[in-house]
């Protein structure tokens, strides 16, 4: 399986995240409440559950009783999604403490963040907005996730976004600038295919281009997700990165090419919204962890 950089494991203050050799082959969804009994009733074999660290900041009540009964038998995955790691202002240090007592709860085998922001003037937004890849924004983006990583005592995975607009005030790639980042900073890569899939087919350029010049070596997790075709005002095609419906066949497609190159990887199926039967989602699992077994097998006869 790949190993993340040594980079990752630097900072001895860290605790390392998790052991890698033994989660590499486990597949996993997104945790939606109205899935537990089911889940009860069905288990997911090798599998582990992602959430949103915003939905558990609460002291109690329903949300964690049902979290609490799914860590009792698998392993999660702390997802963020409004740390505005990329936001100009400063980290909101009140929401900094919310999610390091997250963490700090449920001892996640992973824990990602997004690069995005989504917050501006003490305001959250609804949404993951894009960045110009610039040697001022390299730097404060640096300086965000150097702060969660010390925060949370260890570090995180950062994911690549989709994007439905470039800055024409960019200077470099978005992979040259997402390898800067772990290079600097000793996090590792949430690589999220889909979002390879949609930004590629959104601005023109090639999917597989960009997983050539993409650092895969930091790479701790795979997200797959279905998304959804539109136009655009001139009619052009346009994806959006909706989380509502099955991987596509190009999204496969690509994530076999990248466990073949880079072994077993913890891989996520995320599924926010008009939701199926917990059977319909744990069967994307399943299809992940064959394509897995499939390439594993395959490198290892080489």
């Amino acid at each position: 399986m790949n190993e993340l950089n040594r980079g990752t494991m630097a900072a001895s203050s860290r605790r390392p995240d998790a052991p890698l050799r033994e989660t590499a082959a486990l597949v996993g969804t997104s945790f939606k409440h109205e899935h537990l009994p089911a889940i009860r009733e069905d288990a997911l074999a090798h599998g582990f559950f992602e959430v949103h660290a915003e939905n558990y900041m609460g002291a109690g009540g329903p949300p964690h009783r049902a979290l609490e009964c799914i860590r009792e038998q698998y392993p999660l995955s702390v997802h963020g999604v409004c740390m505005s790691i990329g936001g100009q202002n400063a980290i909101d240090r009140d929401h900094l403490e919310r999610f390091r007592q997250v963490v700090e709860r449920y001892e996640p085998m992973l824990v990602s963040e997004h690069l995005a922001w989504s917050s501006h003037g003490g305001a959250f937004l609804n949404d993951l907005l894009p960045l110009p890849y610039s040697s001022e924004t390299l730097a404060r983006v640096c300086e965000h996730i150097e702060q969660v990583q010390d925060t949370i005592g260890r570090t995180i995975l950062l994911e690549n976004p989709a994007t439905y607009v470039r800055f024409a005030s960019s200077t470099m790639s978005e992979a040259h600038f997402i390898r800067a980042v772990a290079e600097k900073t000793g996090c590792g890569l949430l690589l999220d295919i889909n979002n390879v899939y949609v930004s590629a087919t959104n601005h023109g350029y090639s999917a597989d281009a960009y997983l050539d010049e993409f650092p895969l070596e930091y790479v701790g997790e795979i997200h797959l997700a279905g998304h959804v075709e539109q136009s655009d005002d001139e009619g052009a095609r346009l994806l959006i990165d909706s989380h509502n419906r099955s991987v596509a066949e190009p999204v496969w497609a690509l994530y076999q090419r990248v466990i073949a190159e880079i072994g077993q990887t913890p891989t996520l199926v995320e599924w926010d919204s008009d939701l199926p039967a917990w059977p319909d989602l744990k069967a994307q699992a399943e299809t992940a962890l064959q394509l897995m077994t499939t390439c594993a097998l395959h490198a290892g006869q080489r």
